[in-house]
């Protein structure tokens, strides 16, 4: 069974941009940040209802392999899938490209928490919701 893959569209604005008119490297962690939050949302509840539901996800590990620079202007589009989704483990792979070049290629690794911060099993629902977007390693 193949897996789905959310895509999100980003253009670059001038603040972004370091004097050599290439995304400054913090950056990317916002477009992840970004690509997560549109991926919920595409998903039926935002990041804010989950927190309101008491459930957080908060971040753990990040790693990112830049390939290319984007600049101001241009489209960037950010690849997402799950690659782990374990009891209280959530992991995202992403890759952010414009138009046929790899930009960069990231992961983040995240724990299911209650507001207080005490890691818990997500509920269900929520497992049922991501269950499409998981990409194993077998699968790739």
């Amino acid at each position: 069974m193949n897996s789905l893959t959310f895509r999100h569209e980003h253009r670059v604005c001038y603040a972004e941009c370091t004097v050599g008119n290439h995304v400054y490297y913090g950056r990317y962690l916002d477009l992840l940040e970004e690509a997560r939050g549109e991926f919920f949302r595409c998903l039926g509840r935002t990041l804010l209802e989950w927190q309101h539901a008491g459930l957080i996800f908060p971040v753990i590990e990040v790693r990112v392999r830049y390939k290319a620079s984007a600049r101001y202007d241009d489209k960037v589009t950010v690849e997402l899938w799950v690659n782990q989704l374990e009891g209280v483990r959530l992991g995202f792979e992403y890759r952010l490209l414009c138009e046929d070049r790899l930009l960069a290629e990231a992961s983040t690794a995240h724990v299911f928490t209650t507001t207080g911060e005490k890691p818990r099993r997500p509920p269900p629902d929520l497992c049922e919701m991501l269950r499409p977007y998981v990409r194993t390693l077998e699968a790739t």
